[in-house]
């Protein structure tokens, strides 16, 4: 730990290994230089926000905030309250910096369910009112958000279509109750096929198609 710039006291090294004490962020990095391991092994959970995402992949605060061309202090907001709102080249540089993508980002912003209940409002009402929040959230480009909302409208139309003529035909209830579960599979995988539909550009790193 010394000779990577990080001396520590043998009794802290044994605090660490019994869990009484956590390393600093410096500590822990040599650590895993020390120990040859990425620090995500060290951490020993899957990085679930900002902060442990840029641990894992062993980045100070201030090497990030270079590389996404933000101050230090800004992006340490950004991090302490797990909110991103960054423009397109800081959100590039971002992802790519922390090895994630955009549909991982909006999953580490926590921000899956405010994604979904968009979604919801898109299939079940104006889908064009919702691009805009929708592309705030995931910061895709608006038309790749709109041929998504579009397609999905039109795919929950015809379950209501599908229903409602079954319904006028009186049709058997097993029939009713098959086409009824298909829309609850459909309504519980909304984010999934959401990101199905945006494709490459959800799960690229790249960002090629944000704006």
């Amino acid at each position: 730990m010394a000779a990577c710039g990080a001396p520590v006291p043998p009794e802290v090294i044994e605090a660490w290994e019994y869990g009484s004490m956590a390393p600093t962020e410096p500590q822990l990095f040599a650590l895993a230089d020390v120990l040859w391991c990425p620090p995500a092994v060290l951490m020993g959970v899957q990085p679930r926000s900002l902060a442990e995402h840029r641990l894992a992949r062993q980045i100070s605060v201030e090497r990030l905030a270079q590389l996404v061309g933000m101050a230090p202090e800004a992006y340490w907001a950004a991090e302490s309250a797990n909110e991103w709102h960054g423009d397109y080249r800081q959100t590039k540089a971002l992802v790519e910096a922390l090895g994630l993508s955009l549909r991982g980002l909006v999953g580490v912003m926590g921000r899956v369910e405010e994604l979904a209940g968009h979604l919801r409002s898109a299939i079940e009402g104006r889908w064009k009112s919702q691009v805009a929040p929708i592309s705030e959230i995931t910061t895709l480009n608006r038309n790749r958000v709109s041929d998504a909302l579009r397609a999905m409208h039109a795919e929950f139309a015809d379950f209501s279509e599908r229903y409602m003529g079954h319904v006028v035909a009186r049709s058997a209830d097993a029939r009713l109750k098959e086409i009824a579960a298909e829309r609850s599979a459909y309504l519980r995988r909304l984010v999934d096929h959401f990101w199905e539909l945006i494709g490459e550009a959800g799960e690229a790193p790249a960002l090629n198609s944000v704006q």
